[in-house]
């Protein structure tokens, strides 16, 4: 299997650090292209803080040896938003962060890692936080 396009969402919490860089090297390791993308929900009234984190971002993918670094940012529900850049991109590996929620938080919640996974349109990376 040749991959040439890893997608890598990010939702800036302090697992992102850990998934950049397992997504860095396996872009590394692959050659592939490696995009960074944040999803903001249609709730989030405030400004977008993001731009800078996803500049420092990018440089960190670099330094740990991902060559064709790209970001992103678009705003909608993160599940669908970030299947759509999927496809768009014809990714062929999305490595996205799991949190592990559990039971009553899933359910109310939902589960962005779970519904990416069960409807991307190519294979899905779960990469679990360290635990703390």
């Amino acid at each position: 299997m040749t991959l040439t396009s890893i997608l890598c969402p990010l939702d800036f919490s302090a697992a992102t650090p850990g998934l950049v860089a397992y997504a860095a090297a396996l872009a590394a390791a692959t050659g592939a292209e490696l995009r960074l993308l944040h999803v903001r929900e249609p709730q989030d009234a405030a400004p977008p803080a993001g731009a800078d984190r996803l500049v420092s971002l990018r440089l960190a993918a670099e330094q740990a040896g991902a060559t064709h670094v790209s970001t992103g940012t678009v705003q909608g529900e993160a599940a669908p938003e970030i299947v759509a850049e999927a496809g768009r991109r014809h990714a062929d590996l999305i490595v996205i962060g799991a949190h592990g929620q559990t039971g009553l938080t899933r359910f109310l919640m939902g589960n962005t890692a779970e519904v990416v996974l069960r409807t991307a349109p190519c294979p899905t990376l779960l990469v679990r936080a360290p635990a703390a």
